[in-house]
């Protein structure tokens, strides 16, 4: 490990706080090798940082819950294969790790829709969780992906919706509203999708269903397509 990643986590030993350890684990963060350094300080860091690949990926080989939530946000999608994103998704412990690798780093690479796919059919809890956050993700930040890539995302969200994991289920709800906010075919499609989750035998995906089709038909969505 380098002088400057010793440096780092140093740094981010000296920041550890206890008390949000706690708090974290109290919303299920995995409280092993966490610290309890908060995102602001975290996203002022990488800011001071910058883009570094290497680093990044020193960084994530720690082990350090904060230290790789830092990885995340230096490393530089450009460089990023897919069998890293493989490498890291398998090391998935919590469900903000996975999150910010999807929402910093993999939604910027060309391998995350497929990695999306992939991973979806996964058995391990957060290396599924990731296949739907990038389908989420990708949803809000791919403004050139076509619709026929997340209608394609839909029959995948309907086949893993009777997942009772929390973890997934929420990841399974959360890509199904984020596509059907997208615009208002994707809507319609996502609807449909979201009535036919709620009818199967399934209490995570009676969740899924009425849980998405309240956000997706209400006036806060419905009206963003009135001027269409």
């Amino acid at each position: 490990m380098s002088l400057f990643s010793s440096e780092i986590l140093r740094r981010l030993e000296d920041l550890s706080n206890p008390d949000n350890v706690a708090g974290m684990a109290r919303f299920g963060i995995n409280p092993k090798q966490t610290l309890g350094v908060s995102m602001p300080v975290l996203r002022r860091m990488a800011r001071e940082i910058g883009v570094d690949h290497a680093l990044a990926r020193e960084l994530w080989s720690s082990g350090v819950h904060e230290a790789r939530i830092l990885a995340c946000l230096v490393d530089d999608p450009e460089k990023v294969t897919g069998k890293q994103m493989d490498r890291w998704a398998r090391d998935f412990d919590s469900w903000d790790v996975c999150d910010q690798c999807c929402l910093n780093l993999f939604d910027r690479t060309p391998w995350a829709p497929a990695k999306a796919v992939e991973w979806s059919a996964r058995n391990e809890e957060f290396v599924k969780r990731a296949g739907f956050a990038l389908m989420a993700v990708l949803a809000v930040h791919d403004k050139k992906a076509t619709d026929d890539q997340f209608e394609r995302y839909l029959p995948v969200i309907k086949r893993e919706a009777t997942d009772e994991r929390n973890f997934v289920r929420k990841s399974v709800n959360w890509a199904l509203r984020q596509i059907g906010k997208r615009n208002r075919r994707l809507n319609k499609l996502a609807v449909k999708t979201a009535r036919d989750i709620a009818r199967l035998d399934s209490k995570s995906a009676k969740w899924i269903g009425s849980d998405a089709l309240r956000e997706l038909t209400s006036e806060k969505v419905q009206g963003k397509w009135h001027s269409d």
